[in-house]
């Protein structure tokens, strides 16, 4: 089991690879997030409902396998570091723009054009890390870098608990055009991935839809796999804040306070579960953490009070993401090597697709059930547990698996 202090090993330039990746998933995290705290407060202003406001998250959610094919061919053509620039720019500029929306049909056309940025960076950012480093800590980085995505909802729950009464939900929106400074860092002290430079040299350029049609049985597993890792993240999480403020009846506080405290969870899991990863495999990792969430829904979902509640919701989140602290690495090292700026982003992004309709999904059971949040986000836990666990762990491997040509696989 690979261990943090492996991380001293690594070369200055590898620290900084890993540093950028993880900042850029995390700044579009946050972006993200923020707009989940404000679904209510959106929806007054505009005049309609929650689950009118929702389809701004689904089309977020439905735009980003665009992004990861875009972006994905332009880092497989150009290099994973200005394509991973071009992509920040672009998420932070639109994120600026959602907050002077007029009505909420604009929010909605910006929120899309926000998902194909978002859908962009995971795997531009992660095959960047991943060719940049040892084989032997992959499954540590690879937590590393998901605990980006719950170090994001962090942020935006600190934003929320501390700044909401102060600006508004317009204001967080503008807060968010804060990682565009991280390109200045990407430009001055990132360095491209090594296994890049080296393909640059071969004269056959790869055929992304060659290569697919050659992995189709690969391609299709990891979509369904990805479909159900979707469900499980943003079933858990998306629609959580209006449960304990609408169904609970938490202040805006409370839920910022609980959102911080489970999003500590959720980094500790990813982190927990990748270096888990590295001893006894990727699958089996999965496996263990989505079987070990289904006791929390309980306590998540029924507690009953704010307490309850809480331990509830750090454990499930703790095990959900600490199964999605083994995907970078998993999808990254079963990729095809001549397309790995593309192939993991692209399969995620496309179980994305499948899931976008999650958070209305959820709202419109709830309403169904005389708004019973618990119920909604109690009966999707439950099934995508049990599928990701299945999916995973009757899948692929290739633990360990070397990156482009042997000589210039980082030692």
């Amino acid at each position: 089991m690979s261990t943090l202090s492996d991380l001293r090993e690594l070369t200055p330039q590898q620290r900084k690879v890993i540093i950028a990746s993880f900042l850029g998933w995390t700044l579009d995290a946050f972006d993200f997030f923020l707009l989940v705290f404000v679904l209510k407060d959106i929806a007054e202003e505009f005049s309609t409902t929650i689950q009118s406001v929702t389809i701004a998250i689904l089309l977020t959610l439905a735009m980003r396998p665009v992004g990861a094919l875009l972006f994905g061919l332009a880092a497989d053509r150009w290099g994973r570091r200005p394509t991973l620039m071009a992509n920040i720019l672009l998420y932070s500029g639109v994120e600026f723009a959602s907050g002077l929306s007029p009505n909420l049909t604009v929010l909605i056309i910006l929120r899309a054009i926000y998902g194909i940025a978002m859908g962009g960076e995971w795997g531009v950012g992660a095959s960047l890390a991943m060719e940049s480093i040892p084989p032997k800590i992959r499954g540590m980085v690879s937590g590393i870098l998901q605990a980006g995505y719950p170090a994001g909802y962090l942020l935006a729950s600190l934003v929320f608990f501390l700044l909401y009464t102060t600006i508004g939900w317009r204001g967080m929106f503008f807060v968010g055009a804060a990682p565009a400074l991280l390109v200045l860092y990407i430009r001055s002290q990132v360095e491209e991935s090594p296994v890049f430079v080296a393909r640059q040299k071969e004269a056959i350029r790869p055929n992304l839809w060659q290569i697919m049609r050659d992995n189709a049985r690969l391609a299709i597993w990891a979509i369904l796999m990805m479909t159900a890792f979707n469900f499980f993240s943003h079933g858990t999480q998306d629609i959580y804040p209006t449960f304990l403020e609408v169904q609970r009846g938490l202040s805006t506080h409370a839920v910022g306070l609980i959102a911080i405290i489970f999003n500590i969870g959720a980094m500790l899991g990813g982190l927990f579960f990748g270096m888990l990863s590295d001893r006894i495999g990727r699958r089996k990792s999965i496996v263990i953490a989505a079987l070990l969430a289904i006791p929390m829904i309980w306590p998540w979902a029924y507690g009953a009070n704010a307490i309850v509640l809480t331990v509830g919701a750090f454990m499930i989140q703790f095990f959900v993401q600490g199964a999605w602290g083994v995907v970078p690495v998993h999808l990254n090292e079963l990729s095809p090597d001549a397309v790995r700026g593309t192939f993991p982003g692209v399969v995620y992004q496309l179980g994305n697709l499948l899931a976008s309709a999650n958070a209305t999904m959820q709202a419109g059971i709830a309403a169904h059930y005389n708004g019973d949040y618990a119920f909604a986000l109690a009966i999707v836990a439950s099934i995508v547990a049990v599928a990701v666990a299945l999916l995973a762990g009757f899948g692929f491997e290739a633990k360990g698996v070397r990156f482009g040509p042997a000589q210039e696989v980082p030692a």
